[in-house]
């Protein structure tokens, strides 16, 4: 909500939308935050009879929708549409998630370039580059500074930094230029809470047909664990191709989760041992699944 929005009205006025209740409106954020600048507007809360509604708030202005006065947008959930942008990147321009359309993606931000903790990470994520292509999965960075700045610490990370004996590494996956914060607030980026002025170390799997399949979230302080975003990559490929679901802890070679019976004959047969899975309940079913079949699907060659 704009800090200078005034209404001026002479008509009776029923904001929509904010609160399923009129008597709430005392109490609540809205409240406290919008009423202050209606000084001038000469409306009558407590007169609302005749339930003419101008409708003058945007709709879903909502709290749960992680949105706030300062107009940071909500973030896109698992099974969005990824937010479409087109941004300047170390790579050249990019046009997202259209450019990726046919393969899978990581798209992630970073807190800020000349950091430690984004540096150890942008070494270790560019030298898992090539294990990550050949899973089908390309990768995208971005952090709310300059195109120059990226440059500059791009170098520096190839010329001056050796992390757990890795050295002259040299990044070439693109790195998006966002100091208007545009791709950052599309992507819930930034958490005003943890910071205003830093994207925290999101992550979004991305489809090949643009859809967003999964997120993971870190703080500030807290680096990435890139043998944990190489996982989800192929089990979310491995759920695709096969039809099945992972366990916890799961890595290739491992037993997979059958869907769970969908009918009382189908989870008598089950536990009657007529299907061939191993099942501890009805509701519980694994099978095999052969490492070498499954990397051959899921890898290129």
């Amino acid at each position: 909500m704009p800090a200078n929005f005034m209404l001026n009205v002479s008509k009776t006025v029923l904001f929509c939308d904010f609160f399923t209740k009129l008597e709430d409106w005392q109490s609540n954020f809205y409240q406290q935050n919008v009423n202050r600048n209606l000084n001038s507007a000469a409306i009558n809360l407590n007169a609302v009879n005749n339930f003419e509604c101008i409708i003058i708030i945007v709709n879903n202005f909502k709290i749960r929708n992680m949105e706030t006065v300062e107009g940071i947008t909500s973030m896109p959930r698992i099974g969005d549409k990824a937010p479409e942008f087109k941004a300047i990147t170390t790579q050249g321009n990019i046009n997202f998630p259209e450019d990726y359309k046919g393969e899978w993606v990581i798209l992630f931000s970073h807190p800020a370039d000349f950091t430690p903790v984004c540096t150890s990470e942008f070494i270790t994520f560019a030298s898992l580059e090539d294990k990550f292509a050949k899973a089908g999965c390309k990768l995208v960075g971005l952090s709310i500074d300059g195109l120059y700045s990226h440059i500059a610490w791009l170098r520096s990370i190839k010329e001056k930094i050796e992390y757990k004996g890795m050295k002259n590494i040299e990044v070439k996956f693109p790195l998006i230029e966002d100091i208007t914060m545009e791709v950052a607030k599309k992507y819930g980026m930034i958490q005003p809470n943890e910071a205003s002025t830093k994207a925290v170390r999101a992550v979004f799997f991305v489809d090949p047909k643009g859809i967003i399949r999964a997120i993971i979230y870190y703080p500030l302080s807290l680096g990435r664990n890139f043998d944990e975003l190489y996982r989800v990559v192929v089990a979310l490929k491995t759920a695709d191709e096969f039809g099945v679901s992972t366990p916890a802890d799961w890595n290739p070679g491992d037993d997979v989760i059958i869907g769970t019976a969908s009918s009382c004959g189908t989870a008598q047969d089950r536990m009657e041992g007529k299907e061939d899975m191993d099942c501890k309940e009805w509701y519980f079913c694994t099978r095999k699944l052969d490492k070498e079949l499954l990397l051959s699907k899921v890898l290129k060659n």
